[in-house]
C-alpha cells in the first residue's frame, strides 16, 4: 500500500482527522536522543507545528518505519495518537545509524497559483495578481530524522529514488556547530535545483530566534549547506510543488520534507 504500502491509508487519516491544517505547517519528528549509545529503542514524538517542534496538530500514519543497517525496512505498529501529538516506541536492535520516518503522507487538497515570479503560491485570498489562475493542489508530507546506536553507519542514509528527500552528504552524527553540513535534495531520485531551504531551531518561540539561516537554495547539482550557528535542535524544511503524476487526485502537488537534526558543540 502506498509509500512503503500505507500512503492511501494515511491520507485519509489525516484527513479524518485534521481536515482544517494549513498547508503552511510543518511536520515534524522529534526524538528523545540521538545518540542512544546502546540503548535498544527510541521514543519519538510526531506532528504538525508552526513553531519549529512545538505540535498544534497530530500527525496520523499508517507509514511510520525505520530503515536501518544494511537498509532493513521495519514498520512502526504501536502509535499513540494524542489529540495534538503522536508519540511511539522503535526498536533499534542493532548498532548503527537508524532513519526514522513518518513515511509518505497524502494531506489536504488546496488551491494555488503562479506568483510574479514564476513560482508557485499557495492560497485563494483576494491578494493573488489579477488574472491569476487558481489550481487544485493535493499536500504531500515527509518527516525524517536520523539516531545513531554505537558508532555510525551510512546504510540508512542511502536515498529511496521516491518523492522528495535529503541524502545527508555530512552524517547526521558528525553535525557540528557553526561547522557546514552538506546535504542533497532529490525528487524521484533526481536532484532539484534552486530550491529554497528554510531552517528552524528548538527553543525559537521563547529567544526569538525561530528561523535561521535565509536564503540557502540548492545548488546546480541540488546540493546545499547549513552551518548551524551553535549546538542545539534544528529542523530543515523544503518545499516542492509541481505537476502530480498522471492519474492523481489533483493536477499539481505540494511536497513538504523535514528533517530533524542535532548540531553538537
Amino acid at each position: 500500500m502506498g509509500r512503503l504500502g500505507f500512503a492511501a491509508l494515511a491520507g485519509a487519516g489525516l484527513l479524518a482527522a485534521a481536515p482544517g491544517v494549513a498547508l503552511a505547517h510543518m511536520p515534524f519528528m522529534l526524538p528523545n536522543m540521538f545518540d542512544l549509545t546502546d540503548r535498544d529503542h527510541i521514543t519519538v514524538q510526531a506532528g504538525f507545528a508552526e513553531d519549529a517542534f512545538v505540535s498544534e496538530v497530530v500527525m496520523k500514519s499508517d507509514a511510520f518505519h525505520t530503515r536501518g543497517p544494511g537498509g532493513t525496512v521495519t514498520p512502526i505498529k504501536d502509535v499513540t495518537y494524542l489529540r495534538d501529538l503522536t508519540v511511539f516506541e522503535a526498536p533499534v536492535p542493532a548498532k548503527g545509524t537508524y532513519r526514522v520516518s513518518s513515511g509518505e503522507r497524502f494531506g489536504r487538497v488546496g488551491k494555488m497559483y503562479k506568483g510574479p515570479a514564476g513560482d508557485w503560491v499557495i492560497g485563494e485570498g483576494a491578494e493573488r495578481p489579477a488574472g491569476a489562475q487558481l489550481v487544485d493542489v493535493q499536500s504531500m508530507t515527509l518527516a525524517e530524522v536520523y539516531v545513531t546506536r554505537g558508532s555510525p553507519t551510512k546504510d540508512a542514509l542511502a536515498p529511496t529514488g521516491k518523492s522528495l528527500e535529503l541524502r545527508p552528504i555530512t552524517h547526521p552524527s558528525e553535525i557540528f556547530a557553526a561547522r557546514p553540513a552538506t546535504f542533497e535534495l532529490l525528487f524521484e531520485g533526481k536532484p532539484v535545483a534552486g530550491a529554497n531551504v528554510e531552517v528552524y531551531r528548538s527553543a525559537g518561540v521563547y529567544d526569538g530566534k525561530k528561523k535561521v539561516l535565509d536564503q540557502i537554495k540548492t545548488d546546480a547539482s541540488g546540493r546545499f549547506s547549513i552551518t548551524p550557528p551553535d549546538a542545539g535542535t534544528y529542523l530543515a524544511l523544503i518545499r516542492h510543488r509541481t505537476a502530480s503524476p498522471a492519474g492523481a487526485q489533483t493536477p499539481y502537488r505540494s511536497y513538504s520534507y523535514t528533517l530533524t537534526f542535532e548540531a553538537t558543540e
